[in-house]
Parts: C-alpha cells; structure tokens; sequence
C-alpha cells in the first residue's frame, strides 16, 4: 500500500513540475488524493516531496512559508493529541491501581533495633 502511495505522489509532483506549478504539500494531496496530513506524517511520501522540491528550488515565497507553518502545525496539532490521549491512559491506570503515595511524601522510619 505505502509503493502505490509513493508511485501516486510522484505521478503528482512530475505532473505539477511539468505545468510548471510548484511542488507544495497541499498541491500532491490535491493531486495524489492523498490527504495532507498523510503526505506530511508518512516519511517515504514526505521525503519523495521533498526531493521533488528541493530540486524545484524551494522558494521561500509567503505561501510556501504558509504552507511550511500549516504543515508544521498540523503535525504539531496531531502530537499534543497523542499526548493528550496518553495522559488520560495514564491517569486511568493510576486510578485503577489504587492511591500510590504522592511524590516528596516520607516513608515511616524503620523500627529502631534494640
């Protein structure tokens, strides 16, 4: 699944080079029919897009900078998600496992030999 992926987002940026648009994320998605997101998040399919557009020679214009900061904080948004969803894990397993004594809080001494 993730060559026809590949093979579909290199169809897309050799298309876009030949009309002569840029290679952007959103312009493979659009292209490719794959969404953003995935183009971004998927490492082959963000490296092939990348090569694409380094050969292009990358310009760094407003709206490819706008494009960068979308892509950017999408992958950002996706991360405090996942951070989200881990934390609630977490907090639902300590309170299936009982109190546990809170952090700084002393042990009682052992009992004194004599």
């Amino acid at each position: 699944m993730t060559q026809d992926r590949i093979v579909a987002v290199r169809a897309a940026c050799e298309q876009l080079l030949a009309e002569g648009n840029d290679v952007t994320f959103t312009a493979v998605a659009h292209h490719s029919g794959i969404s953003r997101a995935t183009c971004y998040r998927d490492r082959d399919l963000r490296t092939v897009i990348e090569a694409y557009r380094s050969r292009h020679g990358d310009m760094l214009t407003l709206t490819a900078l706008a494009d960068r900061i979308d892509n950017l904080t999408q992958a950002l948004e996706a991360v405090a998600r996942k951070v989200r969803r881990q934390e609630e894990e977490l907090r639902a397993l300590r309170q299936s496992s009982g109190p546990t004594p809170s952090r700084g809080a002393r042990r009682s001494p052992p009992p004194a030999a004599d």
